[in-house]
């Protein structure tokens, strides 16, 4: 796992999922901007936070591939058992990417 640096997690996004860097760039700048204006650094950190976890699944094709899953099994749920048990593993993958960048 990289840094929760920009530096790092910016390497990190070119290397598993270079089509995201856009998308990385564009939240960094937004967070950057925030932060001048707010006064204060917690875009930052919720941008890194946010950057992290998605290094920490995606660096894994297969938990990136099962949370992607999940994500349309959400979406088309019809019925709320489908949608809470699908909920609860999203949120176990989630969980488990923020440990990782906690530890």
């Amino acid at each position: 796992m990289p840094a929760l640096t920009p530096a790092a997690l910016r390497a990190a996004v070119a290397q598993i999922a270079p089509a995201q860097l856009p998308s990385f760039v564009e939240h960094l700048d937004r967070a950057v901007e925030q932060a001048a204006t707010q006064s204060t650094i917690a875009p930052l950190r919720t941008f890194l936070q946010w950057w992290g976890e998605f290094v920490a699944i995606q660096r894994y094709p297969a938990r990136a591939a099962r949370l992607c899953q999940l994500e349309a099994v959400a979406q088309e749920a019809t019925d709320r058992e489908t949608l809470r048990s699908t909920l609860s593993e999203i949120r176990q993958i989630t969980d488990l990417a923020h440990h990782e960048i906690s530890a």
